[in-house]
């Protein structure tokens, strides 16, 4: 099965890239790398595949929230919170937040979804978004292109002690996951407190 899916890596290998970007990226891409380092792909094709990729996918999201206003706070509901974290970031820091959104675990599918749902220009959006996917592809591919060869070993090793890797690869996806949430909590604590503020001022107070 594993020589399967190397072969297909080899023959259809910028076909899965671009399509693993829209869904997903980090591994996709670190795979690309380390392919492009043992010369199965070429590095700036992949590059620029992998940042199109991206690009595509949070177009996607981002169409989606333009059209499918109504339905989003249907169906996601539930997400409401990371929607309020996106606006309130979106607000405080502009255009900035399409560049840190890619990097942001939690919210990488919302913060596209809710921009769209604003009156923010979409060939802004674009412009910016195709960039930010480029760059971000060059970030994350061009350390496994250039560590190709230490990347394989680690796996090698991980695979053969997978009892170590396991609990290790375990904690770090924890420590991520409860970084971000608690950096989820922060923003809402904020907002929460700047609305306390603003309801508790008196009717007639002059606007700061």
């Amino acid at each position: 099965m594993e020589e399967l899916f190397i072969g297909w890596l080899k023959e259809y290998g910028y076909v899965i890239l671009f399509l693993w970007s829209i869904i997903e990226g980090e591994m996709g891409l670190i795979m690309g790398g380390i392919m492009s380092h043992t010369g199965d792909m070429q590095y700036c094709i992949t590059v620029f595949v992998a940042g199109l990729g991206g690009f595509t996918g949070d177009q996607i999201y981002f169409y989606v929230g333009r059209f499918n206003k109504g339905l989003i706070q249907r169906k996601l509901h539930s997400q409401r919170r990371k929607f309020a974290i996106a606006h309130l970031l979106l607000k405080k820091y502009g255009w900035p937040i399409i560049f840190a959104q890619r990097y942001m675990y939690g919210l990488r599918t919302v913060i596209p979804m809710s921009i769209g749902i604003t009156k923010y220009s979409a060939k802004k959006f674009a412009f910016i978004n195709l960039i930010s996917a480029w760059v971000w592809a060059t970030i994350t591919i061009t350390p496994a292109y250039f560590y190709g060869e230490e990347i394989l070993s680690l796996l090698a090793y991980a695979k053969q002690h997978w009892y170590f890797a396991l609990p290790i690869a375990g904690s770090f996806l924890y420590g991520i996951c409860a970084y971000f949430q608690k950096l989820e909590r922060h923003f809402l604590q904020k907002r929460n407190k700047r609305f306390s503020n603003i309801a508790g001022q008196p009717l007639n107070s002059p606007k700061p």
